[in-house]
């Protein structure tokens, strides 16, 4: 086992830096995997190559041991939109329901579905403020409904779905998540869910072409892999043939992985579990407990949950539209990094943010204060 502080170490990034939404700076232990990866890349020792190859079975067992999925029920995927497009292609019928609200990665999937393959029709949940709940999809789902789309934690709002909720309601239609923004770092029941596809470049830290698709049974039966490449086939390289794709996880794929993307999210992953996902999102709400208080001392309204049940590490603040542009200059001229939208300021802390960090956004809110 790793102790919290034993994982927050591992944080390399500069004072100020509270954008874990957008992306993760890498840990120590990915920079560690990542340099001698390539280094054994570089080098090609005999055999060296072919040794690479083990850790497409090492990732996917490390998604396994954080997601309750079977190992041969997830595929390698370059990043979370890929595995959107693979899971909503893939739908063979009915109508999927969504939130109009949802990051584009995932309305982009159900459109471009609909649009190429004439089979699923999206349909617009209206909902709380952005916010899926289980009570407005038990009032809008209808005999049509085959699928419904989700992001386990909202990129705009910060809020934390309740996918066990959310599977009670619907039945046996299929659920699909978006776990993004919650992966490594918020304990739910992932097994609840048919489809969980996340991307390694955000909480976990692991950069960016790393991601994955965990599928459960059902979800293999009822899904059609639409893109699905010659090594979809489980049979390897297979030439003067052109074979059906195998039924499982693994048809899901188009070519062979990049096994140093691979690595990397394994050892992020395989970092995670050895503190665990529990202890890991405990630290973060206590650090986004401390941001939330923080706005409060200097009446910035805040938009995001203030539940610690219904948030992860996004705390959402929304000042009047005049004072916008002066709190992210504040935040800019403080060296505090944070996402700036049409009408908010996302920030993303995350077990590794310092005291130091926290010091420097109260400096920017003094000056936001003082200015506005």
């Amino acid at each position: 086992m790793t102790t919290i502080e034993e994982f927050a170490a591992g944080f390399g990034e500069e004072p100020g830096y509270l954008d874990y939404g957008r992306v993760g700076p890498l840990s120590a232990a990915v920079r560690a995997e990542t340099l001698g990866q390539y280094e054994a890349l570089a080098t090609a020792r005999f055999g060296t190559v072919d040794r690479m190859n083990v850790e497409d079975a090492r990732v996917r067992d490390a998604i396994s041991a954080l997601t309750g999925f079977p190992a041969e029920q997830i595929a390698f995927q370059p990043n979370a939109s890929t595995g959107l497009m693979h899971a909503a292609f893939g739908l063979t019928g009915g109508d999927l329901l969504l939130s109009p609200g949802e990051f584009p990665s995932v309305t982009y999937a159900a459109v471009r579905a609909a649009q190429a393959m004439h089979v699923v029709t999206p349909v617009w949940l209206e909902t709380d403020h952005g916010r899926v709940t289980p009570a407005q999809l038990k009032e809008q789902l209808t005999d049509s409904t085959s699928a419904v789309m989700v992001s386990l934690v909202d990129s705009r709002t910060g809020y934390l779905a309740d996918i066990d909720g959310i599977r009670q309601v619907i039945g046996d239609r299929l659920l699909i998540v978006d776990a993004i923004q919650g992966f490594g770092v918020v304990d739910v029941p992932y097994e609840v869910a048919d489809v969980v596809v996340s991307g390694g470049q955000k909480w976990t830290r692991a950069g960016w072409g790393t991601g994955f698709l965990a599928l459960s049974e059902r979800a293999i039966e009822h899904l059609t892999p639409v893109f699905s490449g010659w090594v979809g086939t489980g049979e390897g390289e297979r030439w003067d043939d052109v074979l059906e794709p195998v039924k499982g996880a693994a048809a899901f794929t188009v070519s062979n992985p990049d096994l140093v993307a691979e690595a990397r999210l394994a050892a992020a992953l395989e970092e995670v579990a050895a503190v665990g996902v529990a202890e890991i999102g405990s630290a973060i709400s206590d650090l986004a407990e401390q941001v939330i208080d923080l706005a409060d001392e200097f009446a910035l309204p805040v938009a995001s949950s203030r539940n610690p049940a219904e948030r992860a590490g996004i705390v959402v603040l929304e000042p009047l539209p005049e004072q916008l542009t002066v709190l992210a200059a504040s935040l800019f001229n403080h060296g505090v990094s944070a996402k700036v939208r049409a009408t908010s300021v996302r920030l993303s802390v995350h077990a590794g943010t310092t005291e130091e960090t926290l010091d420097m956004l109260r400096a920017a809110l003094t000056s936001y204060a003082s200015a506005a």
